[in-house]
């Protein structure tokens, strides 16, 4: 807390003034009776359409004789499924994350000429202003990474000579530009953090033009930079994997929203990083690495399917960890029967917890995965059903990858800016009016009374 203000003699106070807002909540019911989707969702689960996209879309249901039928998750990137794009840089042994940039932003999968030069491209823009990290990252360390990124983000139009151009060179100037820095915003503004505040040693590592982007990480974060090939192969699958997640999710739609204004690329993607923050968004891995932390120190027998499922009952009946109910990386907005996501992540989670020694967390993470969609069919109403999602396994991978915490949502928007740039390109190019839905006011009419009449 700043010391410059008492706040045990203000809480009070504060406490008080927020039970009348306390009162203003609107009763769950009336957005039945009004028809009001919460969440821009319907009474089945489906989203309300507020747009139009090429960038990417995710699917989960088909029609089979006329009736919508749950079918396991595909996510497509400019209409090309994720699973294929894996399966064709991974058989060319070659990382994947700069190609999945190139077919976000520009629509189509680049030639290797094309390819070179955009990795060439990425690599000089790989490069932050003069002074940049000594006069603001180190001078500004702090604690919460995504506001270091955001923060950093907003400076960086200052830095700009013609940052409020929304033409498309300059958009897209600046989009890839972004995209090229965010690892080093990252990093370095976690080092900072760890020398500043705890008292750890300093070393900023320049980054490499030969290296790809998920090399670059490692190298810049390990005080050594030393990584394996499984490492950073692994990195870079989750950078491709986390790209992008159709138009809806909260983060690409408050680009939409907020480039709709007009404002500037910096602004449009800080607040987008302010959305991915969130627990019930980006933070969601985090959440599952505390819960499972839980679940190691109270369950003795992590192969004993009867002490996982009694352990997964307490979490349901909100007797366990924070009493949410929620089990953590189990269920998803759109995906019910698989999160292809989570299904190509899991064969490599398999993998490198064998090359670390963790094969025993990789098979208590497997039971709680397959024994809890059972138990939450079984206890829960549910308009479709439930299996395990990416951040279900994406923490325990950053975790075996020895990275710090503080990175694990600073790495998805490393990785979420991609689609970010490329709807924020959209929105100025294909939108032309300002996003603003409607809203209906509920409260009553009520006439102004005079300040010396008010009991």
């Amino acid at each position: 807390m700043p010391d410059d203000l008492n706040y045990a003699e203000i809480m009070p106070e504060v406490l008080r003034l927020s039970r009348f807002i306390e009162m203003q909540k609107i009763p769950s019911e009336m957005y039945v009776e009004h028809k009001v989707f919460r969440g821009l969702r319907d009474l089945n689960g489906n989203g309300v359409l507020t747009g139009l996209t090429n960038v990417s879309s995710v699917t989960a249901k088909k029609i089979v004789d006329g009736v919508e039928v749950p079918m396991d998750g595909k996510l497509y990137y400019q209409g090309i499924d994720v699973e294929q794009i894996v399966e064709g840089f991974l058989k060319e042994n070659r990382f994947g994350f700069e190609e999945t940039i190139y077919l976000l932003l520009f629509g189509s999968l680049p030639t290797v000429g094309e390819l070179r030069d955009f990795e060439d491209l990425l690599s000089k823009m790989c490069t932050l202003p003069p002074s940049f990290v000594r006069d603001f990252i180190l001078r500004t360390p702090d604690k919460d990474m995504m506001n270091t990124l955001a923060r950093s983000v907003l400076t960086l139009y200052h830095y700009d000579d013609n940052p409020d151009d929304t033409s498309l060179p300059n958009m897209l100037r600046q989009c890839l530009r972004l995209i090229a820095q965010f690892p080093l915003l990252a990093v370095y503004g976690y080092q900072a953090y760890q020398h500043y505040e705890n008292n750890q040693s300093l070393i900023i590592h320049r980054p490499r033009p030969d290296l790809s982007m998920a090399e670059n990480i490692l190298h810049m974060l390990r005080h050594d930079s030393k990584y394996t090939q499984l490492e950073a192969r692994i990195l870079d699958l989750a950078l491709v994997l986390h790209a992008e997640h159709g138009g809806g999710n909260n983060s690409a739609f408050t680009t939409h929203v907020v480039a709709s204004s007009g404002t500037d690329t910096y602004s449009a993607v800080a607040a987008a990083l302010g959305s991915l923050k969130g627990p019930r968004h980006g933070g969601a891995n985090n959440r599952v690495i505390a819960m499972f932390e839980e679940i190691k120190e109270n369950v003795k027998d992590w192969n004993d399917e009867d002490e996982v499922c009694a352990y997964c009952k307490k979490l349901l009946h909100k007797e366990a960890f924070d009493r949410s109910g929620l089990i953590y990386g189990i269920g998803h907005a759109v995906y019910s029967l698989s999160d292809p996501r989570a299904v190509v992540f899991e064969r490599f989670v398999k993998q490198l917890s064998t090359e670390k020694g963790r094969e025993a967390e990789y098979m208590l993470y497997s039971n709680v995965a397959r024994i809890s969609p059972l138990l939450i069919a079984k206890e829960r109403r549910m308009y479709k059903g439930v299996s395990a999602n990416i951040d279900f396994y994406s923490g325990f991978v950053y975790d075996m990858l020895d990275l710090p915490m503080e990175l694990y949502t600073p790495i998805f928007a490393i990785s979420r800016i991609a689609g970010w740039s490329a709807h924020r390109i959209e929105e100025i190019l294909s939108g032309g009016r300002i996003i603003r839905p409607a809203y209906k006011s509920v409260a009553p009419s009520r006439e102004y009374v005079p300040l010396v009449d008010r009991s």
